[in-house]
């Protein structure tokens, strides 16, 4: 009998904000086997005012998931600061036409991991106020 080969689960906290360009930035603070990391990834993202910003999420995690993915992580856990984006993919709801094609991007992104889980984390993370903090300097200057 064959022995599956198991791969140490990554748990990752993601905050992102992106500006009224669609210029964003997504960290991840990341917790393994190989200790603890912090990374940064740019990300572009299509505005809809209507949407009051649900989009920049799919886009930012979308962003990170590829990076991880692209970096070998194989499973993981991944904390997000929004509720309702946790919600969309864990129950598999309905979302507005507009993120159509940004829900299917995403969860393609994260099916390309042995096993993925998406729980959301109460309040504004520290990497949600890093994220907006860099976003707010790049749109002054």
């Amino acid at each position: 009998m064959a022995q599956q080969k198991t791969y140490p689960k990554v748990q990752a906290t993601v905050g992102f904000a992106a500006d009224a360009s669609g210029e964003g930035v997504a960290y991840a603070r990341l917790k393994g086997i190989r200790g603890e990391g912090l990374v940064r990834v740019p990300f572009g993202v299509k505005r809809y005012p209507a949407l009051l910003e649900r989009e920049i999420g799919y886009a930012a995690l979308t962003a990170v998931a590829v990076h991880l993915r692209k970096r070998g992580v194989v499973q993981i856990d991944v904390a997000v600061d929004d509720s309702q984006l946790a919600a969309d993919l864990r129950e598999r709801r309905d979302v507005p036409e507009a993120l159509s094609m940004a829900y299917v991007r995403l969860g393609c992104a994260l099916n390309a991991f042995a096993d993925y889980r998406l729980v959301d984390v109460d309040g504004a993370s520290d990497l949600t106020a890093r994220a907006k903090a860099e976003v707010a300097m790049h749109v002054a200057a």
